[in-house]
């Protein structure tokens, strides 16, 4: 099996428990990993035969900007989810979602979050 992973994709989103997190929007970054078998792909340079990281960009985009979320734990879910169905030789997906300058009372530089999706095991 092998890796591909999508590092630090910045987007500037309207998600949060508060109204005001909703309102003002703040910085989120996304990584996604994959693991499939693109050995074909590899050996026949042939992106038919592995999943193009920036179709895997566009599914963190749209589900990231497509919508306003308490919860950066749903992004993360949704992000995973959508990108398993990218195609069928996918045997997991990784999705961590970092908010940047969390509302805390101190100073955090993120909160972070990560799931991951075992296609074999359906979860």
């Amino acid at each position: 099996m092998h890796l591909i992973r999508l590092i630090n994709a910045t987007f500037f989103a309207h998600h949060g428990v508060s109204t005001e997190e909703k309102r003002t929007g703040g910085r989120y970054e996304v990584d996604v990993e994959v693991m499939l078998d693109f050995e074909a792909a590899a050996r026949e340079d042939d992106l038919n035969q592995t999943v193009c990281y920036e179709t895997i960009y566009q599914v963190a985009e749209q589900v990231i900007m497509g919508g306003k979320f308490d919860l950066i734990e749903r992004v993360a879910y949704l992000i995973a989810n959508e990108v398993r169905k990218l195609s069928v030789q996918i045997q997991y997906v990784e999705v961590s979602v970092r908010k940047q300058n969390p509302p805390v009372k101190g100073t955090v530089d993120y909160a972070e979050v990560t799931y991951r999706s075992d296609v074999l095991k359906g979860d």
